[in-house]
């Protein structure tokens, strides 16, 4: 016997209707109205919507950034996930050794995920161009990790020619390029400029990390993997001059796809100005206000088709002891993974920016079918996992800290009022999220095999 959802308000990325769930074994097994079977446990889910599962393809979980480590591991980071109505993560694994290979840090991050209590699966992290990594990644692929992330800055950037050749091979073996898109000479020059002028509070974090800075580079890694047909998965869009590079290349047929997070939408530049401006580095940074109206645009019009989190939390107490002074010493990154399905329900939901259906496919559809986990994943449809939501449409709230379960001393949405929250999370079939109880186990969740990219 399993679990029935008595009198659901169904909401899928196409669909809104009332009916009954019915799960076995970790699957959706019957959908229907006044479903008359035999089960272990009914739930009555009366003006409550019923939706997929979160899931968040952006997150970075126990992750080593060379001068700290993230404040959650793959325990507490999933927790959080899970009281926030997220049931699976896609992480991006950290940089290994110099010259590792690619299954160095998949070996390493299946290890460090055991605990995780909701499903996860991992974006491969390529740190050099050379014939033995082009020629490992079908095996990747293989081993259920068909995207890849390529950073344009940082200690292991990739050079124009290397992100050519990688996305020639990718293009012919059906993985997905995923890119972190700032221009390094542009950032080197303002953050030398600025701390010869004394400037180092946290705005000019910002400051040195211009939306044009974004912006190129989004145009010239649309330029060459138009050149080797390779689809090109944008993380964390910020502003609206990459977003017009986006929309032009979407426009003409390319396959490019972008992804949001709620920092970018509800935060803006000033954060950087307050006396614990710190708390708000990341990159890239969090824009001038004047942004938002345009991403919630391409958000609305189908331009930027996901909304993950970049998860990467680091405690107030470390970012201003090692980056108050000076902004370059600070790690960058913000916590999120909880807050980020009723921050978009409320802000885009709630105050009429998108519909309920727009809603899922932003925060979960999209994500299962992008990284190839639908319709197991993202769906309620027969035989899908039964991953699923609950959320009551009514309930307020005020973010705050204290209430989260993120291991971490601060949120960056401290007092921003939220209109509809999760309520219930269930994974696999199992009820893990309840009444603001965990009630699942440690290490429960699942590896995902994830398919080869299709268009």
């Amino acid at each position: 016997m399993g679990l029935l959802l008595k009198n659901a308000n169904i909401v899928t990325d196409k669909d809104k209707f009332l009916a009954d769930v019915y799960i076995e074994n970790g699957v959706i097994s019957k959908i229907g109205e006044n479903l008359n079977v035999k089960a272990e446990r009914t739930i009555d889910l009366t003006g409550k919507y019923l939706m997929p599962g979160g899931i968040d393809v952006h997150t970075h979980f126990d992750i080593d950034v060379g001068i700290a480590r993230s404040a959650d591991n793959f325990y507490t980071g999933s927790l959080a996930a899970a009281y926030g109505g997220t049931t699976t993560i896609v992480d991006h694994m950290g940089f290994g050794p110099k010259g590792c290979n690619l299954h160095h840090q998949l070996d390493y991050y299946h290890n460090l995920a055991k605990d995780s209590v909701i499903d996860y699966s991992f974006h491969g992290v390529i740190q050099h161009i050379d014939q033995n990594i082009l020629g490992e990644i079908d095996q990747m692929i293989e081993d259920g990790i068909p995207s890849f992330k390529g950073y344009m800055t940082y200690g292991y950037k990739l050079s124009d020619i290397e992100m050519l050749k990688l996305s020639e091979k990718l293009s012919k073996s059906g993985g997905l390029l995923t890119v972190h898109p700032e221009n390094n000479d542009i950032i080197d020059f303002f953050r030398e400029k600025f701390a010869a002028e004394n400037k180092l509070s946290p705005i000019y974090h910002a400051k040195s990390r211009s939306d044009k800075c974004e912006g190129e580079a989004v145009n010239r890694m649309i330029d060459i993997t138009n050149m080797t047909n390779c689809p090109l998965y944008i993380v964390h869009l910020s502003c609206n001059d990459a977003l017009e590079h986006i929309k032009k290349a979407i426009d003409k047929g390319q396959k490019v796809y972008a992804e949001t997070c709620p920092q970018y939408l509800v935060l803006d530049e000033d954060l950087y100005n307050r006396k614990d401006g710190v708390k708000y580095i990341c990159s890239p940074p969090i824009r001038e206000k004047s942004h938002q109206d345009k991403l919630w645009e391409g958000i609305q019009n189908g331009y930027i088709q996901t909304i993950a989190t970049d998860h990467c939390s680091f405690n107030y107490e470390l970012k201003k002891e090692m980056g108050e002074k000076d902004f370059r010493n600070c790690p960058n990154g913000l916590p999120g993974v909880e807050t980020r399905m009723s921050i978009i329900f409320s802000e885009g939901v709630s105050k009429g920016r998108i519909n309920l259906n727009k809603f899922v496919e932003l925060v979960s559809t999209n994500p299962a079918k992008i990284f190839g986990m639908y319709p197991k994943k993202g769906a309620i449809q027969i035989g899908s996992d039964a991953d699923l939501v609950v959320i009551d449409p009514k309930l307020k709230k005020i973010i705050t800290a204290k209430e989260l379960h993120e291991n971490v001393d601060y949120t960056p949405f401290e007092g921003i009022e939220i209109v509809g929250c999760p309520v219930m999370t269930i994974s696999q079939g199992e009820v893990i999220v309840e009444n603001n109880k965990f009630v699942g186990e440690k290490g429960r969740g699942k590896f995902i095999k994830r398919n080869p990219f299709k268009s």
